[in-house]
Parts: structure tokens; C-alpha cells; sequence
């Protein structure tokens, strides 16, 4: 999937989420300094911002399909190496970093084994690649109440619970299908703050993801009916959401 959208309605939509799920995705990477890495699926760069605050800019290149996203990381991150580009056919030698991540991307990839096996392609022998995916499957992913209110409405609705790596050790299948070996399957958590319904609504309406396509396509009284049942489901005034992530790390064959 190619997000089609300006960077800052993902910031809005998923960037408070990936902002304080990308130091945990660092930590079980174990980025550390002198290290030269890889952000797969970078999107506006939240994940980017922490690599270069551990490593340099000069340290760190990303990747991500979505030209909008691609300038607004460039813009972000001076220095780092960032370009347009799939998972699946990425623009680099052999063994050129020491350690790649792939935040919340391999359920978008359009062959996830493909992807994760290029990953593991530019990454050096013994070299470390992760990746999360939200637990779409058990409904612990931030869109839950959304899907659920979707579903209630239109049985019927294809949601993100059947993509790649949502479901419990799924993630960890597709490592060990890509090659890579010694991998540890693990569940990563976060919570994200809302001021009320509407601030956790809006950014459904700007069109990001599957959830903002469905939003997007529906006939007014039918978005209007799903919003009313979301807001049901949700306090009226400040709250937390919390969700997790499957996460995986797998180490590249010498």
C-alpha cells in the first residue's frame, strides 16, 4: 500500500503512536552507536528521528514508496539518506548496514517474505533485522474500536485483521521464510493521550490507511452512522488508548 496523503495527516492518524513505539522497536534491534541502519517503510520518519538521534544523520538511510512521505522525511532529517523505494527491491549493495527495521510496513508490503528477504539482502551477515506489526487479529491495535464499530455496521467489511503479521507468531513465520535465523518473537506496548471523541476522530477523515479509505468512500449518512457508533463506544471527554504490536528480530545468516 502507498500512502497517497500529506505527511501530516499521518502524523495526526498514526505518527503519535509510532513516535513512542520507535525507541522500543530500537532497543530490541539493539541499535547502538557506530552502527549503520536501515528504516524500511519510513514514512514522515518517526522511527528515522530516533536512529538519527542515537546514530547521526550520516548514520542512518530510509526507505519509503510514498513521495509525499519521502520529501517530508528529507525535510525532517537533513543528512540522512533517504529515497523512494519498495521493501521489495530496495536501492542498495549487499551487506551494507549493520542492522535494517521495518516499522509497522510488513503488513503493507506487497510480499512481505520478499521484502523482509531484501531487508535481510543489504543487512551484513550476522546483522540484526526487526519488524512489528499491531495485533490487528486480537483487536489490541489502535483502530480497535473503529473496526469494531465498522463491523457492526457492515459485517461485511474488510478489515486489517487477516494482514501479515497480525495475528499472534505470524510475524516470526515470515522471518524464518525470509532466511533469517535466531528469532525472537515479542510484543511491544503503547498508549496515546485524546482530548475526546473528536480529536480521536479526525484523523479518520483525512483518507490514511484501509480504516481512512473506508471512511473516505462511505456515503454521508453511512459516515455518519459510523461515527455516532464509535462515539458511543468511547468516553466523552479526555481518555487513553493503549495497543500492542507484534515484533519480531532475526539475525542474518553468515
Amino acid at each position: 500500500m502507498i500512502f497517497d496523503v500529506a505527511a501530516e495527516s499521518y502524523d495526526r492518524f498514526m505518527g503519535a503512536w509510532s513516535r513512542p513505539l520507535a525507541p522500543q522497536l530500537a532497543d530490541l534491534a539493539r541499535v547502538r552507536s557506530g552502527q549503520r541502519v536501515l528504516d524500511v517503510g519510513c514514512g514522515p520518519g518517526s522511527l528515522t528521528a530516533e536512529l538519527v538521534a542515537r546514530l547521526g544523520a550520516a548514520s542512518v538511510s530510509a526507505v519509503d514508496p510514498s513521495e509525499s512521505f519521502v520529501a517530508a522525511a528529507r525535510l525532517r532529517h537533513p543528512g540522512v539518506d533517504v529515497r523512494s523505494a519498495q521493501a521489495e527491491a530496495l536501492p542498495f549493495r549487499d551487506g551494507l548496514f549493520d542492522v535494517a527495521l521495518a516499522q509497522l510496513v510488513v503488513h503493507f508490503m506487497a510480499d512481505p517474505v520478499a521484502g523482509l528477504r531484501e531487508m535481510a539482502r543489504v543487512t551484513r551477515p550476522g546483522g540484526i533485522v526487526v519488524a512489528c506489526v499491531w495485533d490487528y487479529a486480537g483487536a489490541r491495535d489502535p483502530l480497535g474500536p473503529f473496526w469494531e464499530a465498522a463491523r457492526a455496521l457492515q459485517p461485511d467489511v474488510t478489515d486489517e485483521s487477516a494482514l501479515a503479521g497480525a495475528h499472534r507468531g505470524h510475524l516470526a513465520e515470515l522471518f524464518a521464510a525470509a532466511g533469517l535465523t535466531d528469532i525472537e518473537d515479542t510484543e511491544l506496548s503503547v498508549s496515546r493521550p485524546y482530548d475526546g471523541f473528536d480529536d480521536w476522530w479526525e484523523p479518520f477523515t483525512a483518507g490514511v490507511g484501509p480504516s481512512g479509505a473506508l471512511v473516505a468512500r462511505l456515503a454521508q449518512p453511512d459516515r455518519d452512522a459510523l461515527r455516532e457508533r464509535c462515539r458511543a463506544m468511547l468516553p466523552g471527554s479526555s481518555f487513553v488508548l493503549s495497543a500492542v504490536a507484534w515484533a519480531a528480530r532475526g539475525v542474518v545468516r553468515d
